[in-house]
């Protein structure tokens, strides 16, 4: 038998043509791969919630057919919540791992580490925690967005009702990295702008994670402040809680507190709980929204516990990234940032938009007081602050911003 050359061509672009098509199809049904970088190990009381309802999204997406006719998976890096080994994970993910975006981030400083990766690979991160307003003003960049709402605005919501109390002099407290003098930066303009009377007579910047609450709690006491901003939280938040409950330090003072209406923080206090500080947070057990509702009950059947802050974060990030994904109709780098600028959802707390002037999300905050119930701090006497409400305007947001 003999093969002419027409039939040996034909013959082996068939043969080619059935090489490569296992691997187009492998293309085309690979599962979609989110690369998550987080302080896992650093900061367990916050992001042991978060992954827990980060599988949870995940999970529901893959029960319902996934994006784009493929599953989603995740690809979880632990940074220890050092900034150097968050780049490094970063670099993997995309280089080595080839993941489709970059999502996470806890520590200020740890966010605005992955963020300038981000802009110099020019690659998609979603941060979905870190609070430092840098993120998206002073270092905003095209390739970063951010969910959790900023040091900015939870500060501004705490102004709105330390301006209604009579105290004119204030003392801080705050951790010594980005976060804590951006939030008292942020806090003490706002507040001197609604009460221009009021006077700042003393400022603690303790390490993050190595507060001396005993010796803190002494300099505060000596300067005779009628009301305290503090911004501590987690570990040193208990420590300082304690050594002011010991040394009589909120008796008569007006305490406004950021983040420490969040259960994780609030948890560990138990009956040590400060009464009557007004706070940010999150009441889980009385949100009545239906999607709060549904995703409530979801995670208590899953995890056998109740939700945190963490865990609307994490959940909110991934249902943002399904609203981009869709919206975007792929997975192309330039397409998502694209489908992020201006995107809208409906996040577990209410209506959610990334904004397209400074890529900041409208995500809010509760603001309530603190009190004890069995035996447990909670919030009470709350209301929801909407993020939209607490945001410069889109034209003062992009002036911030880098130009070009």
């Amino acid at each position: 038998m003999t093969i002419d050359r027409r039939q040996f061509v034909s013959g082996a672009a068939l043969g080619a043509a059935a090489l490569a098509m296992p691997s187009v199809l492998r293309a085309q049904g690979a599962p979609i791969r989110i690369g998550e970088i987080n302080s896992y190990t650093a900061q367990p009381a916050f992001l042991k919630p978060y992954r827990q309802a980060w599988d949870l999204a995940i999970e529901q997406i893959n029960a319902g057919g996934g994006l784009l006719g493929r599953k989603v998976e995740t690809v979880f890096r632990d940074d220890g919540g050092k900034p150097e080994d968050a780049v490094r994970h970063a670099g993997d993910l995309v280089n080595a791992e080839k993941v489709d975006l970059i999502a996470g981030g806890f520590l200020s400083n740890v966010g605005l580490a992955i963020a300038d990766f981000a802009r110099q690979n020019k690659r998609l991160y979603l941060a979905s925690e870190p609070l430092s307003d840098a993120l998206v003003w002073s270092q905003g960049n095209p390739y970063t967005f951010r969910l959790r709402c900023s040091t900015y605005m939870q500060a501004a919501m705490l102004v709105e009702e330390a301006a209604k109390l009579p105290a004119k002099r204030w003392a801080i407290v705050a951790p010594n990295y980005e976060y804590g003098q951006s939030a008292v930066r942020w806090f003490k303009e706002l507040l001197s702008k609604a009460k221009p009377d009021v006077e700042f007579v003393a400022e603690q910047f303790p390490a993050l994670g190595r507060i001396d609450a005993g010796a803190t709690v002494r300099a505060l006491e000596a300067s005779k402040p009628d009301a305290i901003f503090n911004v501590t939280f987690a570990a040193d938040l208990a420590n300082f809680v304690r050594q002011g409950n010991t040394r009589g330090l909120f008796e008569g003072r007006v305490v406004a507190s950021m983040l420490t209406g969040e259960p994780e923080y609030m948890d560990p206090l138990g009956t040590e709980t400060p009464v009557g500080w007004i706070v940010t947070g999150y009441p889980h057990a009385e949100i009545k929204t239906p999607e709060h509702v549904a995703f409530r009950a979801a995670y208590v059947a899953k995890y056998n516990d109740y939700p945190r802050l963490g865990s609307i974060v994490g959940y909110d990030a991934v249902k943002s990234i399904e609203a981009a994904i869709k919206r975007a109709g792929s997975t192309e780098n330039d397409k998502l940032i694209e489908a992020f600028k201006g995107l809208k959802f409906a996040g577990l707390f209410g209506p959610i938009e990334y904004r397209a002037s400074d890529h900041q999300s409208t995500m809010g905050a509760y603001v309530g007081k603190t009190a004890i119930r069995d035996g447990k701090g909670v919030m009470v006497d709350w209301r929801y602050a909407d993020g939209a409400n607490y945001l410069p305007p889109d034209d003062v947001a992009r002036a911030m911003r880098p130009k070009g």
